[in-house]
């Protein structure tokens, strides 16, 4: 019988790919401030918080900024990327992730959600995934993002887990250290060159080789 009894996924990019609106929003933001943002650039800003990611993309930018301007810019970023998942449904659920979290339900793993987003419920609630958690853990919730391992633990904690018996579903390089700086399972999301540190990696959930590399994880 498995070691592993809870299953914490991240939410952009693992459940829905709103990866790229978070990118048009990024780049909307640069484009007022004059510089170019491109989709390569983004890629350093996945898995990690509002606040790091405007660092860096001031950094880009070669901006440095006031501490009441970065605030400005932050709401503003986020102003964006709210309107462009207002309209967000389940089509952009990504292949195979409802089968599989309904095969390891049916196997007794708890589910929880672990995302530095703080639009995390809104989003889940937009494509009708909120009843498939027993607990949700988002940018909210925590106070420091990925790679600190904070959200990760909160959210075995709710569900009364032992970190050792967690099972992280990660598409981010920052994501995958925090999974294992909390002493858990890591199962990486993607290109293998970007997530190296994960203990596997797989390309997605609807690939039949993939598939069953991760639910052998629970039986």
């Amino acid at each position: 019988m498995s070691e592993y009894k809870t299953a914490i996924f991240d939410l952009d990019g693992v459940i829905v790919d709103t990866a790229k609106y978070h990118y048009l929003a990024w780049k909307c933001l640069a484009d007022e401030l004059g510089f170019e943002f491109t989709e390569h650039d983004n890629e350093r800003l996945k898995g990690i918080s509002r606040r790091k990611s405007l660092e860096i993309l001031l950094d880009i930018g070669g901006m440095r900024l006031d501490e009441k301007t970065k605030i400005t810019l932050s709401e503003k970023k986020n102003g964006w990327y709210v309107a462009f998942i207002k309209n967000i449904s389940s089509k952009e659920i990504l292949p195979g992730v409802i089968d599989f979290i309904k095969e390891i339900r049916s196997l007794g793993i708890k589910i929880s959600l672990g995302s530095a987003s703080k639009n995390a419920r809104l989003i889940l609630q937009n494509i009708g995934m909120t009843e498939y958690f027993d607990a949700i853990v988002d940018g909210n919730c925590v106070l420091k993002a990925k790679p600190d391992p904070e959200v990760f633990i909160a959210a075995a904690g709710r569900l009364g887990s032992e970190r050792r018996e967690c099972v992280v579903f990660e598409d981010a390089e920052a994501g995958i250290e925090a999974a294992k700086s909390a002493g858990m399972y890591a199962v990486g999301i993607g290109r293998r060159d970007i997530l190296e540190k994960a203990d596997i990696v797989v390309g997605g959930f609807s690939g039949s080789k993939d598939r069953k590399i991760i639910e052998e994880l629970f039986k």
